[in-house]
């Protein structure tokens, strides 16, 4: 007998260990499975390595060629049912700015804050995801 894994995987990319550590922690204190990156490039490398990532959190402000903005426009690019929070507590974007149906979440957050932004999203996600798999059918 195969058991099926319910809980949506949420990738977490935030260059500050501390940061990224507390946000992972307070996701799988909330029943999400997580994986984690500490920089754009890595995150590009897991999403292609994996088809189960519903739900991306990023830091915009990263090290790197990539920032936060970018990775979450390939990410839709390779999962375009793929969740997009993103975060900073130095920019604000504009709606025009972040990636399709993205949604930014201004740092500092409190844990409430970021797990009830992760539940919103993926609770969006789900009927969106069942009409596209139809569609795709069709």
């Amino acid at each position: 007998m195969t058991f099926r894994k319910t809980s949506p995987t949420v990738l977490v990319v935030e260059d500050d260990g501390l940061v990224r550590l507390d946000a992972a922690e307070t996701l799988r204190d909330a029943g999400y499975d997580v994986i984690e990156a500490d920089d754009a490039e890595e995150a590009l490398a897991l999403m292609n390595a994996r088809d189960d990532i519903a739900l991306l959190f990023t830091d915009i402000n990263m090290p790197g060629h990539m920032d936060g903005v970018e990775l979450a426009r390939r990410a839709h690019d390779l999962h375009p049912a793929i969740c997009l929070l993103l975060t900073s507590g130095q920019v604000r974007p504009t709606k025009k700015e972040i990636p399709v149906d993205g949604v930014f979440l201004a740092k500092p957050y409190s844990p409430n804050d970021m797990t009830r932004a992760v539940s919103r999203l993926l609770a969006w996600r789900a009927p969106h995801s069942i009409a596209e798999g139809a569609a795709r059918r069709h």
